[in-house]
């Protein structure tokens, strides 16, 4: 099942790969927390995103075939950008080939796959909604796309508080059910 979600200022493409109908909310959550992350990160430009929702049997073999890593996770950000410092998009426009879209001009920012599996096992272990969990996993992936990332402690500190703001401003505590 393939939903295509036409937003004011973006394109987002969800495909479900799992034998299941996903929850209504998977939908208006990818959207909701998308638009926040690109407006906490004051991104220019109109953009496209494909989501793929798939099981911990697809994710792992995606997880094995990318990364080169046996075990399925809960969430692979694939970024079509390049970055030296995160979120510096000042190149962009020198390479519109390699960075939009030719035909509806968005900016390409790349793969986000998240295991369904994970989201419900996840939500559970931290005691918080599978809601919560995906928009956590939605973020955090965003994040990623943008060249963010928790290798180093003092780039997980920063990418930890991003994700802490924007879940926050979108409603998306702990505590959200």
């Amino acid at each position: 099942m393939s939903l295509d979600c036409i937003m004011s200022f973006m394109n987002i493409y969800i495909d479900n790969t799992i034998e299941e109908d996903l929850p209504d909310y998977y939908e208006e959550i990818i959207e909701d927390t998308v638009r926040g992350t690109l407006e906490y990160l004051k991104c220019p430009y109109e953009c496209e995103l494909s989501v793929t929702i798939t099981d911990n049997d697809g994710i792992h073999t995606i997880n094995m075939d990318e990364r080169g890593i046996d075990s399925p996770t809960d969430v692979l950000s694939f970024p079509m950008l390049d970055f030296d410092s995160p979120n510096d998009l000042s190149y962009v426009e020198r390479y519109p080939q390699d960075y939009f879209n030719p035909e509806s001009k968005e900016l390409l920012l790349g793969d986000i796959v998240i295991s369904k599996e994970k989201v419900d096992e996840q939500s559970a272990e931290y005691g918080h909604s599978a809601k919560r969990e995906l928009a956590f996993l939605v973020v955090h992936s965003m994040l990623h796309l943008f060249g963010y990332d928790h290798i180093k402690d003092e780039d997980r500190l920063i990418m930890e508080e991003m994700q802490r703001n924007i879940l926050t401003k979108k409603g998306y505590t702990r505590d959200y059910v």
